[in-house]
């Protein structure tokens, strides 16, 4: 069966360009394991460079997004499923039933939304899914921090800084999933 990888990532490309070419090289990497990309739909910044990446490289994509996004982050038609739901919480749903791993590239509010509903779901005990942060030019840096801080100060056991791990870049993130 075909590994799929949900990738959590931003709607914007950020200000630094490594963003970008990490968002390239996963797409190339997801595609040339025969993995199949899970994502949010959108054509637009780090979300969109990754599709496009695995579609150039041949690679098999499945986009998610709900009805009100569709002209926010362009909805990206040319896909090999494309599915529209109703709302957020049905993306993340379908988005994560759809897959086997999670890599969480550089992204704003949206993407540490998803990032913390799969870590809260793994600490609960309702999956067991690889979470891996592309921390690329260390910037989950501060998260890594947060979530070190959370358990020094007792909101959260040690064991869920065990249900992450973090990759400098695509080829360490993926080779983890190998």
């Amino acid at each position: 069966m075909t590994k799929s990888v949900c990738v959590y990532c931003g709607s914007r490309d950020g200000n630094d360009a490594s963003f970008a070419t990490a968002a390239d090289a996963l797409g190339r990497g997801i595609s040339d394991r025969n993995w199949r990309l899970v994502y949010g739909a959108g054509d637009v910044g780090l979300m969109g460079r990754v599709a496009r990446s695995v579609q150039t490289t041949g690679g098999t994509t499945f986009g998610v997004i709900p009805v009100h996004l569709m002209t926010l982050e362009v909805g990206k038609l040319d896909l090999t499923a494309f599915v529209v739901t109703e709302t957020m919480h049905e993306r993340k749903k379908v988005m994560f039933m759809n897959a086997d791993v999670i890599i969480v590239l550089p992204g704003g509010a949206g993407t540490l939304d998803e990032f913390f509903e799969v870590l809260t779901w793994r600490q609960l005990g309702l999956h067991e899914k690889p979470i891996v942060l592309l921390n690329i030019a260390g910037y989950w840096d501060p998260l890594v921090t947060l979530l070190d801080s959370i358990v020094a100060r007792g909101f959260a056991d040690a064991s869920i800084l065990s249900f992450l791990r973090t990759a400098p870049d695509a080829e360490t993130a993926l080779s983890m999933l190998d």
